[in-house]
């Protein structure tokens, strides 16, 4: 049976919104956008034909209501439901929901979503299949010989509820950590073990299915660069697979794809071990995040035909022949340096130069919050061969300005062009070994700082070089100088005249300045917004400055021991009886913290005694809030 859609609603937010919204303008269908308080102006609102408000701010008030979702593609007329991913996406009510209410889905059958929702039933059906799987550990019998082992939440995932354990005695806290963290995510405790697979690769297959037989194989993409178990670069093909485990690949997800008559496109995840043997982890019944490279690699557009098939049309017997090869890197607003701590704050600029696809659900001025993925966008470049689009990615992430919040931008130009990546030497433990180096310090930020300072100090634009230069070579009497700090480091750097060894200025305009450095011509790009400058060049990288006022205000005093927190977020967790009087330990966790989709641990400073104690479960915090005071023991 077919039907014709006309409207389409996008049960989701940000980037995922955007991009779907931009397929169903050039099919010519109306489109709905759903948004939450905080995202009243977002950029996928703005993007959107009508929006209809889900009052509140948390996900659980917003986008997880389906039944507010319903309502809304009632009320403005839609005739279809999108879900993008995360979120309700892969909720198996939800999708019979929108059926029931006469709209169409754009996901595969409830029943197939689930087969696939619980990753231990999932296991079982693919058992079954014959796809080849991990054999799981049982927690409670548990030995040394089964070490390490890794948790696994059964529903959900982004590696939410995901621990490593090395140490068997840490086995029952991790499960119960685990456990925790997978019930306030996904509303299901349910924990399981598997043997955790050293220097493994997270390889994929993008499948796509109608209702008529037709399922396709569209390659492999490789994950395995991850932070946290959630990917932060991805590229399609897979490199380095032989031809037969492509090809065993290709056959044992057309066989999950199958198993449960699956229609629309979907992810079916595996790891491979470094001896080549592929394991069955997961089918994502929806589309990923890193769908963009597949669509590159094979000249398609996977919204287009999600659609389509929906419709009821069916699928050509053999999908188009891949060309070439893509990479994708994940901008987030967080800092690696500090447990990728992530950023909230306004977005003053996001500009990606070259020939790259950016997706993005932000522009200039928009404010990244506390409530969601700290995701800015995904860059993703292709090119005839790996090493051309590896190459492209990385020249063009290094030439991004972004202004206004800490990101992994540096991460990333720096993963792309490490000797391991570019060899194609790949597997989930990249980080673990180089994050060390990854974020080593920044480049020195002296001529930075004189670029802020020359810009500051610029007439308005007209007036000669003669006339902008003059002053500052003859006032020797007077030298004038400025004073910035950016990454805890302050530089004083003089400017009128300008006396650095090898440093001759050739023009200068408020935004931007060119030096002669040892010879060498070098554009300083520079933006002033409020306290901060940014700027931005190829020799020294991106740096935020914060002038330094010449009478700083006195600084606020907080207690010795006290606890702050490291961002906004919710208070999700308050070690088990931690009340003031309470002996700590140095390191012991004592509240967890969660924001944008992470937790995070708030560790004692010191060993001693618990003074203070101001936070509590379900309370949400400010940046630099007091949660507690340690005062520390004394020193024999």
């Amino acid at each position: 049976m077919t039907t014709t859609i006309t409207s389409l609603l996008v049960a989701n937010r940000g980037e995922i919104a955007v991009r779907i919204f931009r397929t169903a303008r050039a099919l010519g269908l109306d489109t709905v956008a759903v948004h939450s308080d905080p995202d009243s102006d977002a950029l996928h609102v703005r993007a959107a034909d009508s929006a209809v408000r889900l009052p509140g701010a948390a996900p659980a008030e917003t986008y997880l209501r389906g039944d507010l979702i319903i309502k809304a593609a009632l009320a403005a007329g839609a005739d279809a439901v999108h879900p993008g991913y995360g979120f309700l996406s892969e909720n198996a009510e939800f999708a019979r929901e929108v059926q029931a209410a006469g709209l169409v889905w754009i996901g595969p059958p409830p029943e197939a979503i689930e087969a696939m929702a619980s990753k231990t039933r999932a296991k079982e059906l693919m058992r079954a299949a014959g796809v080849p799987l991990l054999d799981p550990v049982d927690p409670a019998a548990a030995t040394h010989a089964d070490l390490p082992l890794l948790l696994k939440a059964a529903a959900g995932g982004g590696g939410r509820g995901m621990r490593v354990v090395r140490d068997l005695d840490q086995l029952k806290a991790e499960l119960d950590a685990a456990s925790a963290e997978a019930r306030s995510a996904f509303g299901d405790g349910e924990v399981f073990a598997e043997p955790y697979v050293e220097r493994g690769r997270h390889v994929e297959v993008q499948i796509l299915a109608d209702a008529h037989g037709t399922v396709w194989p569209l390659g492999t993409r490789d994950c395995s660069l991850q932070r946290r178990h959630q990917k932060v670069i991805e590229e399609a093909p897979a490199p380095g697979l032989p031809e037969g485990l492509r090809e065993s690949l290709h056959q044992a997800a057309v066989a999950a794809a199958r198993a449960v008559s699956y229609r629309g496109a979907g992810t079916v995840e595996f790891l491979v071990t470094a001896d080549g043997r592929p394991y069955f982890l997961e089918m994502n019944t929806r589309l990923q995040v890193e769908h963009p490279v597949t669509e590159a690699v094979f000249d398609l557009d996977l919204v287009a035909l999600q659609l389509r098939v929906a419709e009821g049309a069916a699928l050509p017997l053999t999908p188009p022949a891949p060309t070439g090869h893509a990479v994708e890197a994940r901008l987030y607003a967080e800092d690696p340096a500090q447990g990728w701590r992530p950023q909230t704050g306004v977005l003053d600029t996001l500009t990606v130069p070259g020939e790259v696809r950016v997706d993005t659900g932000f522009a200039d001025g928009d404010t990244v919050g506390i409530h969601y993925d700290p995701m800015l966008a995904k860059v993703v470049a292709h090119a005839p061969t790996r090493a051309e689009a590896v190459r492209v990615l990385a020249h063009a992430l290094s030439r991004a300005r972004i202004h206004g919040l800490t990101t992994n931008r540096e991460l990333l130009v720096r993963s792309l062009r490490h000797p391991d990546f570019i060899a194609g030497r790949l597997d989930t433990g990249f980080y673990e070994r180089h994050l060390a180096t990854l974020t080593e310090d920044a480049p020195d930020a002296t001529l930075a700082a004189l670029a802020a300072a020359l810009a500051e100090a610029a007439p308005t634009p007209g007036a000669s070089l003669a006339r902008r230069l003059g002053g500052w070579r003859n006032v020797r009497s007077q030298p004038q100088t400025r004073r910035y700090t950016t990454a805890g480091t302050e530089y004083e750097v003089g400017y009128q005249p300008v006396n650095h060894p090898g440093v001759r200025v050739l023009s200068v305009t408020p935004t931007l300045v060119t030096l002669e450095v040892d010879g060498i011509r070098r554009l300083f790009h520079v933006k002033q917004n409020s306290n901060k400058v940014y700027v931005d060049s190829t020799l020294t990288g991106a740096h935020t400055l914060i002038p330094v006022p010449r009478f700083a205000d006195p600084q606020d005093r907080t207690e010795p021991g006290s606890l702050l927190a490291p961002m906004p977020g919710t208070v999700v967790r308050v070690a088990e009886g931690l009340a003031p009087g309470s002996t700590v330990t140095a390191g012991q966790p004592l509240l967890w913290l969660e924001a944008m989709k992470m937790e995070h641990r708030i560790l004692a400073p010191a060993s001693g005694t618990l003074t203070a104690l101001h936070a509590a479960t379900g309370q949400q915090v400010e940046f630099g809030a007091l949660l507690a005071v340690v005062q520390e023991e004394p020193h024999p």
